[in-house]
């Protein structure tokens, strides 16, 4: 079973009809869920002291919805990037080994808690840029799609 933990809600028509349809078609691979925490408000005149505080009551929700036995994949800009080939391959190594619960984690927009990184089995940088946190959602959905399509052989456009 795949998971998309994700902090706040998508709003946007348009990613909620991405998200639906990359569900749908990664519904022929693997059980697809959904889990979402509560975004807490950042207001840009934060200071450090409380973006960190946010951070760490989303990480705390975040992790109240991670098993103990599941694998975490935690997306973190400091985390290591694969490419498409080389995320299919994780997830294969995954599967073979008995992870039948993989949670992809999507922090808030100011990141991700310090605890959370340490909850993490594998920290995944999607991309050297940076994405809206609820866009996110859509480009994993779309890698793990793709993984599954490079895993079995089957085409998948370029």
């Amino acid at each position: 079973m795949i998971r998309i933990i994700a902090c706040g809600k998508v709003r946007e028509k348009w990613m909620k009809d991405g998200i639906a349809e990359y569900a749908r078609r990664l519904s022929a691979y693997d059980r697809i869920e959904f889990a979402e925490a509560e975004d807490e408000k950042a207001p840009e005149k934060n200071s450090d002291a409380e973006n960190d505080i946010v951070r760490e009551k989303e990480g705390s929700r975040i992790l109240k919805l991670i098993r103990d036995d599941d694998y975490v994949i935690l997306l973190d800009l400091a985390g290591k990037e694969m490419d498409s080939p080389g995320l299919a391959d994780f997830m294969e190594r995954l599967a073979v080994s008995g992870h039948s619960r993989i949670d992809f984690v999507i922090g808030g927009s100011l990141g991700v808690s310090k605890a959370l990184c340490e909850r993490a089995d594998f920290r995944w940088k999607l991309s050297p840029n940076t994405f809206p946190h609820q866009l996110c959602r859509l480009i994993v959905l779309e890698q793990i799609y793709r993984a599954f399509r490079i895993r079995r052989n089957e085409p998948y456009h370029k």
